[in-house]
């Protein structure tokens, strides 16, 4: 799965929300804090982490890259 963006980069949690795999930003603040969530195969607990193009986000076995639009 992927996600397509228009601007150079895209916080976690708004990524996270993006993709479906959470609701809500206090949703993906709660996720991402408790240490669910990788990026490119490390666990990131900082919800404003900036993901460019080329990133992989996984939670949950679930995993989507970040695109360009």
């Amino acid at each position: 799965m992927e996600i397509r963006i228009r601007d150079e980069f895209i916080k976690l949690g708004q990524a996270l929300k993006l993709a479906g795999l959470v609701e809500n930003g206090a949703e993906a603040k709660e996720r991402i804090q408790g240490g669910d969530v990788k990026v490119n195969g490390e666990t990131d607990t900082r919800r404003g982490r900036k993901c460019v193009p080329g990133d992989v986000i996984e939670m949950e076995g679930k995993s989507f890259t970040v695109q360009c639009l």
